[in-house]
């Protein structure tokens, strides 16, 4: 019995000496977990009294009378009105439609109404009504004779059109800014006046363009059954441009086709050669490109074709 009590009497302290060995750690925990909460008070304190601080310099607001809050009594409003924002950048534009006053008016309206058709047409009267046409085709035509596919370029090509046509036509240009843009702006001429003498130096080179090959103007005249010209100016100026118009394309396809025989000479060449040699599925293109660009360096074609191009306009 004595042993079996002592037994007993010493696992009761064993238990109970683990058990104190454990709650060790759990009680250091207890402590540092306490001492890390003083802390974190002590470094919130500034914090506190500064906004403290701040919330008491903030002024007052008055208190809506009459009026009950929702949220209870104590919550305050303000009748303070916001800021306006600030004017707007962009100007205003105001545009008014009234009846006319005057005959006067009317006839402002009309002549309006034909600036803005004319500016419209714009892109159409330089193409036709200039040596636009002539050139942008045959540097298309030149462009075709050399098998070039994308160079140079539908845009390279357009542009030394419109520099080459500015180019032949300053003369008839600068006329017409001496004689109508410059005294309409100045107020010495009408509208009506600076239209007739716009159209003059425009008639004049057209009309300087066909003075060998009257055939297309004799053409336009007897479709429309009018009699036979004496002058230039009986000749009227829709029957003018319509003829002027294909004179300059008659004028443009014969010279591409001049511009073709030498090239059409060298792809006739190249093509027996191949043929003899037994080269049939080989693309004469292919190969007689390199020799026609070769021949139109060595000729310095961009120079001569300009040459000849601005010779033909009878300036």
């Amino acid at each position: 019995m004595n042993r079996t009590e002592a037994r007993r009497h010493g696992g009761t302290k064993i238990r109970k000496f683990s058990f104190t060995i454990s709650s060790v750690p759990l009680c250091l925990c207890v402590v540092e977990f306490k001492k890390i909460l003083v802390v974190i008070a002590l470094l919130a304190l500034p914090v506190v009294a500064q906004v403290q601080a701040q919330a008491q310099q903030l002024p007052e607001q008055p208190e809506l009378q009459g009026i009950g809050s929702p949220f209870g009594p104590g919550v305050q409003g303000t009748t303070a009105l916001p800021t306006p924002p600030p004017p707007p950048v962009i100007p205003f534009i105001d545009l008014t439609v009234r009846n006319p006053e005057s005959g006067q008016e009317v006839a402002f309206s009309l002549q309006l109404l034909l600036l803005l058709t004319v500016l419209s047409l714009a892109p159409s009267i330089i193409i036709l009504m200039t040596s636009f046409l002539r050139v942008s085709i045959v540097l298309d035509f030149i462009k075709r004779a050399l098998s070039l596919q994308q160079v140079p370029p539908n845009q390279v090509i357009l542009g030394i059109s419109l520099f080459l046509t500015i180019f032949i036509m300053w003369p008839t240009f600068s006329a017409i800014y001496d004689n109508s843009l410059k005294p309409l702006s100045s107020g010495d001429i009408s509208v009506e006046t600076a239209y007739r003498e716009a159209e003059g130096p425009i008639r004049l080179f057209m009309y300087s363009q066909m003075r060998g090959r009257p055939e297309n103007i004799r053409l336009f005249m007897a479709m429309r059954g009018l009699d036979r010209p004496e002058t230039l100016a009986d000749v009227p100026t829709y029957v003018l441009i319509p003829a002027f118009i294909l004179s300059e394309l008659t004028v443009a396809f014969k010279i591409g086709i001049l511009l073709f025989i030498p090239f059409i000479v060298i792809d006739m060449v190249v093509a027996s050669a191949l043929m003899s040699m037994g080269m049939i599925m080989l693309p004469p293109v292919m190969i007689s490109m390199p020799f026609k660009l070769i021949l139109f360096i060595l000729v310095d074609g961009w120079a001569l074709l300009t040459n000849q191009l601005v010779h033909s306009f009878n300036i």
